[in-house]
């Protein structure tokens, strides 16, 4: 009881990562802090980004000095699990923001190095479908690792933990290489089938609902938090951007079979596995009001609200001069 209550007095909270999900993260913690609650936000950055030159790395770190954010300088690819837990160890709670794009194992390691460290809480990056539904073995072979994340969490009571379950980010759905909206095409895809569904938030919304659900009253804990910024079918996906756009888009439908003879034609290819996943339609969706958000009546970012405030329709009518 008096590390809860030390807790709500003072959070210390490390952030790992300041991509696009971390800075979500990091405002929202500090928009959110509660008054009665001193909190001190730091995030980890490899120092290459540190020193980065690049633009928009110098404005995110002008915005995080701003911000009066500090910096902690490690390296989650190559350093060792002792000194991730001696770096943790410094703080109250550890949000992880960093991705599957740091490779296969990295969430395993910072699972470990959390519990080494005696971190009070832990927020792994799980910010996706739910694992625990989707099983072992799935198309994705990344998704076995956090299922491990999970049993590793689930096996101790000294380190607090949060899972948040986030669906896919919302502009996923329309990233070109993913091939389901494919605008210049004037095509949806259907992964499954129209009637498959698939829940969505943006990472704005994910760093907003991070920091309400680290700052709930009551505490949340060793639990599972689901969110959506939308939950829909395939079906619903198409006629919606039919009736923003104003015509009607092509339909294709790309079956289970189909993208599963695709993937083992490319089994190294992460699209094609993302692709069979979600067509399976396992643990890739849930009801909007079993959400966190619903619960407590917070307003998120639908698909049609994602289209109006990133200009589709007005950029599909004025195309760029070639």
């Amino acid at each position: 009881m008096q590390a809860i209550n030390a807790l709500q007095s003072h959070d210390n909270i490390l952030v790992l990562g300041a991509g696009e999900l971390g800075m979500s993260v990091i405002h929202a913690l500090i928009e959110a802090a509660p008054k009665t609650q001193q909190v001190r936000v730091t995030v980890m950055l490899r120092s290459r980004m540190a020193r980065d030159h690049e633009a928009s790395k110098k404005r995110d770190l002008a915005a995080l000095e701003q911000l009066g954010v500090e910096i902690l300088q490690a390296d989650i690819a190559h350093d060792s699990i002792e000194v991730l837990a001696a770096h943790f160890a410094r703080f109250d709670t550890v949000i992880g923001c960093v991705g599957f794009v740091a490779g296969a194992g990295t969430q395993l390691k910072l699972a470990r190095a959390a519990l080494a460290s005696g971190v009070k809480r832990y927020v792994p990056w799980q910010f996706g479908v739910d694992y625990d539904v989707i099983g072992r073995g799935s198309p994705q072979n990344l998704f076995d690792e956090q299922l491990d994340v999970r049993d590793l969490l689930r096996a101790q009571h000294a380190t607090e933990w949060i899972i948040i379950s986030t669906g896919m980010f919302t502009s996923f759905l329309f990233e070109p290489a993913f091939g389901v909206i494919d605008l210049a095409q004037n095509t949806v895809r259907a992964l499954g089938s129209w009637n498959t569904q698939v829940t969505v938030t943006t990472p704005e919304d994910i760093g907003m609902l991070t920091a309400q659900i680290v700052f709930a009253e009551p505490r949340i804990a060793n639990e599972v938090v689901f969110t959506a910024g939308d939950t829909l079918t395939y079906q619903q996906l198409a006629d919606s951007i039919d009736k923003q756009l104003g015509r009607n888009v092509s339909r294709i439908e790309w079956s289970v079979p189909e993208l599963k003879r695709e993937l083992a034609a490319a089994p190294e290819d992460q699209m094609k596995k993302y692709r069979a996943v979600f067509a399976e339609g396992k643990g890739v969706a849930w009801h909007k009001h079993r959400t966190f958000n619903a619960a407590r009546n917070i307003s998120v970012t639908t698909v049609s609200d994602w289209i109006d405030q990133n200009g589709i329709v007005d950029r599909l009518r004025h195309p760029p001069a070639e």
